[in-house]
C-alpha cells in the first residue's frame, strides 16, 4: 500500500492546477514528470501546426513549423533547456503575431500551453543548478504502450541526430516569427 501511495497520511500541498501549470521540482521523478508534460504540448502543437496549416494550403510553412514543434518535443524530452527556451518563444512570438495580425492570438489554450512550456523551461532550469545525487537515481523510462514509446523511447533515438537540425531550425522559426511581428 505505501509503495503505490495509498496510505500516505499527509496530503498533498499542491493544488491540481499548481501542480500542472508551476509544479514543484524537488527530485528527478517530478523532473521527468516535466519533461514528458513538455514532450506532449510540443507534440500536440507540431500535429495541430501541422493539419492546420496543410488545411490551409501552406504545406512547406505546415512541414517547417511541425518539424520544428516535433524536434522541440526531443529536446524537451532529453531535458535541452535550449529546446525547451526556443519551444516557448517561438509559441509566445507565434500568439503575438497571430494577434498584430488581427486573429485571436492568446485564447485560453494558448495561455494553458504557453504556462506548460514556461513549466518545463522553469524545472529543466532548476534541475541544471542541481548536484548529482548518486542515492537519487533515474526514474527508468517505459517502453509498454505506443505513447510509451512515443514519449520515452524516441526522443532517445532521434534527439542525438536531430539536435543539430532542431538548431538550424529553432533561429529561423523565431527569426521569421520576429520579422512577422516588426514588419508593417
Amino acid at each position: 500500500m505505501q509503495t503505490l501511495g495509498l496510505s500516505e497520511s499527509t496530503p498533498r500541498t499542491e493544488s491540481r492546477w499548481r501542480a500542472l501549470l508551476w509544479p514543484t521540482i524537488r527530485n528527478q521523478w517530478d523532473l521527468d514528470y516535466v519533461t514528458r508534460q513538455g514532450f506532449w504540448v510540443c507534440f500536440v502543437l507540431a500535429t495541430m501546426t501541422l493539419v492546420v496549416n496543410m488545411a490551409a494550403g501552406f504545406v512547406f510553412d505546415g512541414l517547417f513549423e511541425a518539424g520544428f514543434y516535433y524536434l522541440a518535443a526531443m529536446g524537451v524530452r532529453e531535458r535541452s533547456r535550449s529546446a525547451g527556451i526556443a519551444a516557448f518563444t517561438a509559441y509566445l512570438l507565434s500568439g503575438f503575431v497571430m494577434y498584430r495580425f488581427g486573429q485571436n492570438g492568446f485564447s485560453i489554450l494558448r495561455i494553458v500551453f504557453l504556462a506548460l512550456l514556461l513549466a518545463n523551461v522553469r524545472g529543466n532550469l532548476q534541475a541544471a543548478g542541481w548536484k548529482g545525487d548518486a542515492d537519487e537515481g533515474t526514474p527508468e523510462r517505459l517502453n509498454d504502450t505506443f505513447g510509451d514509446k512515443l514519449a520515452d523511447q524516441m526522443p532517445r533515438v532521434v534527439w542525438p541526430k536531430g539536435k543539430y537540425l532542431f538548431f538550424v531550425l529553432a533561429p529561423a522559426e523565431i527569426a521569421l516569427l520576429a520579422g512577422a511581428l516588426i514588419r508593417s
